[in-house]
């Protein structure tokens, strides 16, 4: 699922754009940067999606695609709006609600996504996946997550946000019945196995992680991999947390702190893990879910009889 955060993977140096204001947190976040050649690459695949969209703005793909290259440029206020069109003109096709739930969740409008990933939930009752295609292919160029897939993951993750752990658990339950690659199964049990033991359900936790295996072939998701391995107990969280401060990798960053934070507040190590929270919280990874996380438990953890 990490491919989701395009630009957190490109922020290097040189090209910054617009502020970016996150609507419903009230927060501030620094705009992306980006290097010249990814810029030139996104610009270049926005204007492809904006001519096939200027060219027929009621194609359901053409909104789709257009909307989607506008928020892996951080224009997430114009993807919205785009996907809100979208919704008007197609309003039983679930992708749409899929996407602008995908967007409101970056934008930390956490009900709004809610509703949008809820109500694509409906629609797809009854009806056969399908593989998403991947707006930033993968090194195979073979997509792993679909659309079901995809609206109960997002679903699980915005209940988990705002701490609905009972709903986040039936989201990822219903996410976990079409995981059907190692890849998405990985992603979704990193989720699940935390919401779970939020849940106090421990023994159901720990049965998801008899699928995690070292010698798994994953196509991108290995830094789930890695946090799962930890909480199985066949992977050095010490080691791991090293190369993490060593680690100039923005994205894996994110997602290995944040699976380090609950590792450590899971066995009482306080002190390390909010020490990783607040390094994830002070990079510049806003937008990937790690960060949300990681942000959404540092407030957690001020709150009265807090417990991993």
């Amino acid at each position: 699922m990490q491919k989701l955060f395009l630009f957190c993977t490109l922020l290097i140096s040189f090209h910054v754009l617009h502020a970016q204001y996150s609507i419903c947190n009230g927060k501030t976040y620094p705009a992306p940067v980006f290097s010249d050649s990814a810029l030139l690459k996104l610009n270049a695949n926005l204007q492809i999606a904006k001519t096939n969209y200027q060219a027929d703005s009621s194609n359901a793909d053409h909104i789709i695609w257009y909307g989607r290259r506008l928020a892996y440029l951080a224009r997430y206020d114009e993807a919205i709006a785009i996907f809100s069109k979208g919704i008007a003109l197609h309003p039983t096709d679930a992708r749409m609600y899929r996407h602008r739930g995908h967007r409101y969740l970056t934008t930390r409008c956490y009900d709004k996504a809610i509703a949008d990933f809820e109500r694509a939930g409906e629609l797809i009752k009854g009806k056969k996946d399908q593989m998403e295609p991947d707006g930033i292919p993968n090194a195979k160029n073979t997509p792993t997550s679909s659309l079901q897939s995809n609206i109960w993951y997002h679903l699980g993750l915005a209940y988990y946000l705002k701490r609905d752990y009972a709903k986040a658990e039936e989201a990822y339950k219903n996410c976990l019945k079409v995981s059907n690659n190692p890849d998405m199964y990985v992603a979704t049990a990193n989720w699940y196995y935390i919401t779970l033991w939020k849940l106090d359900k421990v023994a159901k936790a720990n049965a998801l992680l008899k699928k995690i295996h070292k010698k798994t072939k994953l196509i991108e998701n290995t830094d789930y991999q890695t946090i799962l391995l930890i909480y199985k107990g066949e992977q050095n969280p010490a080691e791991i947390r090293t190369k993490f401060l060593d680690d100039t990798s923005p994205l894996s960053n994110a997602a290995i702190g944040f699976g380090l934070a609950t590792y450590y507040l899971s066995i009482g190590h306080a002190a390390e893990g909010v020490d990783l929270l607040r390094r994830v919280t002070e990079g510049t990874q806003w937008g990937s879910f790690g960060y949300m996380a990681a942000e959404t438990m540092l407030g957690e953890l001020h709150r009265p009889h807090f417990t991993f």
